[in-house]
C-alpha cells in the first residue's frame, strides 16, 4: 500500500526516476480500486460516475509515475506521446515499462535501487 501512497504524495512530480516495483504496484492498486469502484457504480446505478471521478483524480499521479519510469530506463518523458500511435505505441510503452532501469546514474538522477536516491 505504501507504493500507492508514495506515488500519490508525488502528485505531479515528473522529474526523477521510478523503479519497476513502484510503477507496477501503483498499477496493481489502481486496477483493484477501479474494479471496486466499477462494482460499486453498478450496485448504486451511477454507472460511470465514481470510476470517472477516480480516473480523473489519479490522472496526474499516473502520468507522473510513468514519466519517472521512462526516466529510469533512460528515455525522455515525451515518449508518453508515442502511446497515441495505435497498437504499436501501446505495446512499445508496455515494453519500456517492463524493462529494467539503468544501473547507474543517468541524466534523470541516481539509480533508485541504490538507496541513495532520495526524493
Amino acid at each position: 500500500m505504501h507504493w500507492y501512497l508514495d506515488v500519490l504524495k508525488k502528485y505531479a512530480v515528473f522529474s526523477g526516476r521510478a523503479r519497476r516495483q513502484e510503477y507496477w504496484m501503483f498499477v496493481l492498486f489502481n486496477a483493484v480500486a477501479a474494479i471496486i469502484l466499477a462494482v460499486l457504480d453498478a450496485v448504486l446505478g451511477t454507472q460511470p460516475v465514481l470510476i470517472a471521478i477516480y480516473y480523473l483524480a489519479v490522472l496526474l499521479p499516473s502520468l507522473g509515475v510513468f514519466v519517472r519510469r521512462l526516466h529510469d530506463t533512460g528515455r525522455s518523458g515525451w515518449w508518453v506521446l508515442f502511446g497515441i500511435v495505435p497498437l504499436v505505441g501501446g505495446i512499445t510503452l508496455l515494453v519500456f515499462a517492463c524493462l529494467e532501469g539503468e544501473r547507474s546514474q543517468n541524466a534523470y538522477g541516481p539509480d533508485p535501487k541504490s538507496g541513495y536516491a532520495a526524493a
